[in-house]
C-alpha cells in the first residue's frame, strides 16, 4: 500500500538534522518517488554524468533498459546538497556506492542490500516522526507514485512513467491503486 499525498507531504515538510542520517534517507527516498519510484539500485547508481541537459539518463537494472527523464525541480533541491561531495563519492550522487568497485557485480550488490536496509531502518523513523502507520521503505515509494497517480495518468503515460515493457504488467500493477471507477460504479448501483 502506497503512502497519500498528504504523508508524502508530512515526509518533505518534516524538520529533520541536516546532513543526519534521516535527513540523507528522506532525500533518497524522495528521489525515487519524484522519478516514478525508480528502484533503489538504479537510484543507488545514479551517477552526475547521468544527468545531462536537465534529464536523468539512465539504464534500469533490472531489464537494461535505457530511461531518460526530466529532472522535476524537486530533485534538483535535493541533488545540490550532494554535489560537494561528487568527487569524494566517486562520482555517485548518493554516497552508499562510493567505495565499491563497479565492476564487481557481487560487491554492488551487497552493497546495494546493506544500503537498503539501513535506508529502510531510517525511513521507519521518519515514518513514526511524521505519524504514518503504513510501512515506510525505499520499495513503497514506487507503490506511493502508483497509488498517488491512481486515475490522474492515463494508463499507457504509467507505463512510460515504471518502464514497463508489457502494458498488462501496468495494468496489473495499477489495480492495486485504481479503486474510483469501481467505487464510483457500486455507489451508482446503490446510491438510491
Amino acid at each position: 500500500m502506497g503512502l497519500s499525498e498528504e504523508e508524502v507531504v508530512r515526509i518533505e515538510n518534516l524538520d529533520l538534522e541536516f546532513g543526519s542520517k534521516e535527513w540523507h534517507s528522506r532525500n533518497v527516498w524522495l528521489f525515487s518517488f519524484y522519478f516514478a519510484g525508480i528502484r533503489v539500485a538504479d537510484v543507488l547508481k545514479t551517477k552526475w554524468s547521468d544527468i545531462k541537459d536537465g534529464r536523468l539518463h539512465y539504464r534500469m537494472n533490472k531489464n537494461q533498459k535505457l530511461v531518460s527523464l526530466k529532472i522535476p525541480e524537486k530533485v534538483l533541491g535535493i541533488i545540490e546538497f550532494y554535489r560537494k561531495d561528487k568527487i569524494l563519492n566517486n562520482g555517485f550522487v548518493f554516497p552508499e556506492l562510493a567505495l565499491v568497485d563497479e565492476k564487481d557485480k557481487k560487491a554492488v550488490l551487497d552493497a546495494t542490500r546493506c544500503a537498503n536496509k539501513n535506508l529502510n531502518k531510517y525511513l521507519g523513523r521518519i515514518a513514526e516522526k511524521a505519524e504514518i502507520e503504513k510501512p515506510l521503505t525505499m520499495h513503497i515509494s514506487r507503490h506511493t507514485f502508483g497509488n498517488i497517480s491512481g486515475d490522474k495518468i492515463s494508463i499507457q503515460m504509467l507505463q512510460k512513467l515504471y518502464r514497463h515493457s508489457s502494458i498488462t504488467t501496468t495494468v496489473n500493477y495499477q489495480s492495486n491503486f485504481m479503486h474510483k471507477d469501481v467505487d464510483d460504479a457500486l455507489e451508482n448501483v446503490i446510491g438510491f
